[in-house]
């Protein structure tokens, strides 16, 4: 059993489209895939500010083999019926057919067996309709481009079973091993194997790949500080969902405003912070 992955890199995606382009992300291949008679084990989707991700277990190497039967008329039925039977399961006579007794008389079938493809040609053709069809909220085209994005692709990794999927593209972009790390921190380019090396590789390059674990450093950091002055963070917990998708590697930093600024209002204040800055309000101990 093999292991696809996938990701998308681009110019950074808004906040508030990030969980659910992860979501469709993985519901739109899944789908496809089973279109395509191959099972998984498990799928996973990832999203940060520059790549929307998808890891996809237990993929078989080929597509089973199927055979379908098309029941026809009896023998003996006029040439109409004969003729209107050939056409829908595409043969050209009855000497392709099947003659079997079905305890009311002899009747036709038609058997059609067809090969299952190997599962690295499913690739191309799925995801590229993945691609036009998704149900972004928002998408855009930039210069000569005809494909519409969220955002400017800047790159498609895609590997299966550890080697580039061919003929995947979007726009002026193809498939490839690579991808890179966080924009300024880490250096340009990394190439992969497979999920576990991408996921490792991209935190060696400052680049958390999980939401989640960025939301919680990003909660324990603001903790930490806040608590070393003997303040508190004030519970804000869609402004910490956003920041959490706004960076890829998030280091909390404790800042002060210039006492000439602390004279006004609270909720002027704070309201400017979180809508403008994305920062978070500190409280006293009493709340103030």
């Amino acid at each position: 059993m093999a292991e696809l992955l996938l990701e998308l890199l681009s110019e950074e995606i808004p906040a508030r489209m990030q969980k659910r382009a992860a979501e469709d992300l993985k519901r739109l291949v899944i789908e496809g895939l089973a279109a395509a008679n191959l099972d998984v084990t498990s799928a996973a989707a990832y999203v940060t500010p520059r790549r929307l991700t998808l890891v996809v277990n237990g993929l078989p190497d080929k597509q089973p083999d199927l055979r379908e039967e098309r029941k026809g008329p009896r023998v003996g039925a006029p040439d109409k019926a004969i003729e209107g039977f050939l056409r829908g399961a595409g043969f050209d006579s009855l000497d392709q057919c099947e003659k079997r007794d079905t305890g009311k008389g002899e009747v036709w079938f038609a058997v059609t067996e067809r090969a299952g493809k190997p599962t690295r040609d499913v690739f191309p053709e799925l995801l590229n309709n993945v691609f036009t069809k998704f149900p972004w909220q928002k998408s855009m085209r930039w210069g000569m481009e005809t494909q519409s994005w969220v955002r400017p692709v800047q790159g498609i990794l895609c590997i299966f079973e550890g080697a580039v999927v061919e003929g995947i593209s979007f726009n002026d972009q193809s498939s490839a091993d690579t991808t890179v790390g966080h924009r300024f921190l880490a250096p340009p380019s990394i190439t992969v194997t497979s999920f576990a090396d991408y996921k490792q590789k991209l935190r060696d390059a400052h680049v958390m790949l999980d939401t989640v674990e960025r939301r919680a450093v990003i909660e324990a950091g603001l903790t930490e500080q806040a608590a070393a002055e003997g303040l508190s963070i004030k519970d804000d917990p869609a402004l910490l969902d956003e920041v959490a998708g706004l960076v890829e590697w998030p280091v909390p930093l404790l800042g002060d405003i210039d006492a000439d600024f602390m004279a006004l209002p609270g909720e002027a204040l704070t309201s400017s912070m979180r809508a403008h800055q994305k920062y978070f309000s500190l409280l006293n101990g009493d709340g103030t």
